[in-house]
C-alpha cells in the first residue's frame, strides 16, 4: 500500500477531465504531445502542464525524440494507487482466527525460517537470489525489514544498503520496487507500508 499522502497526492492529480481523458488516450499506446493536444483540442502547453501534474505521481512516463515528446503511462504504479485505496480499507476487517489458520501460520515461519538459512551465510551476506519466487520474496521480505520507514532514500544510498548483502544491487532494487517493497519517485526511494508487500505466503 502506498504512503497515504502519495493516494491523496494521486486523487488529487487524476481530480480534472482533461487528464482523465490524458490517461484513455495513452492506454491504446503513447502519444507525443501535440497529438494529445490535437485529439483533446488543447495547446501543446496545456498538455505539458497537466503531463507535469500526472509525471509528478509517476503516472506517466515521457521520452525525447529530436525535437517530439512522447508520453506513455505506468501502467506499475497505475495499478498500485488503483489498488491502495481498498488495501487500507481491507486493513481494517478482521477476519477470525482459527486452528487452521494457526497452523498455516506455524508452517509459513518454519519455510521463511529455513530459507533464511539457506540463504543467507553467518556473517549475514545473501549466497545468492533464489530462483523460486516464493522463496526469493521471503528474501526481499527480510532486506526490505532493515530500511527505515518514512526515509527517503537516494539511489546510491539504496545501492549502499543493497551491497552490504550482495552485490547485484541493480538486480535486487528493480525486484524490491516490482514486488511494492520500494517506492521510486525521480531517483528517491522510500520503503512502503508492509501492508502494501506483496504476501509470499499467498504464493503455492
Amino acid at each position: 500500500m502506498l504512503q497515504l499522502d502519495k493516494i491523496v497526492n494521486y486523487h488529487k492529480a487524476l481530480a480534472d477531465p482533461t487528464r482523465i481523458r490524458m490517461i484513455i488516450l495513452l492506454a491504446a499506446g503513447e502519444l507525443t504531445g501535440q497529438e494529445l493536444a490535437g485529439k483533446l483540442f488543447l495547446s501543446t502547453a496545456t498538455i505539458t502542464h497537466h503531463a507535469a501534474k500526472l509525471r509528478a505521481v509517476s503516472l506517466l512516463h515521457e521520452r525525447r525524440e529530436k525535437n517530439a515528446i512522447y508520453f506513455s503511462l505506468d501502467r506499475y504504479f497505475l495499478k498500485q494507487y488503483a489498488g491502495s485505496l481498498l488495501a487500507l480499507l481491507q486493513e481494517q476487517e478482521q477476519e477470525p482466527y482459527t486452528e487452521e489458520a494457526a497452523s498455516l501460520e506455524e508452517k509459513n515461519e518454519r519455510l521463511k525460517q529455513s530459507v533464511l538459512r539457506n540463504f543467507f551465510s553467518g556473517e549475514g551476506k545473501l549466497k545468492h537470489i533464489p530462483a523460486q519466487l516464493k522463496k526469493k520474496r521471503i528474501v526481499l521480505e527480510s532486506l526490505a525489514e532493515r530500511l527505515e520507514e518514512g526515509r527517503s532514500y537516494s539511489e546510491k544510498e539504496i545501492n549502499g544498503f543493497i551491497k552490504q548483502f550482495h552485490d547485484d544491487f541493480a538486480t535486487i532494487r528493480r525486484e524490491f520496487i516490482m514486488h511494492a517493497y520500494l517506492y521510486r519517485d525521480h531517483e528517491v526511494y522510500e520503503r512502503n507500508p508492509r501492508t502494501m508487500w506483496e504476501k509470499w505466503e499467498n504464493l503455492s
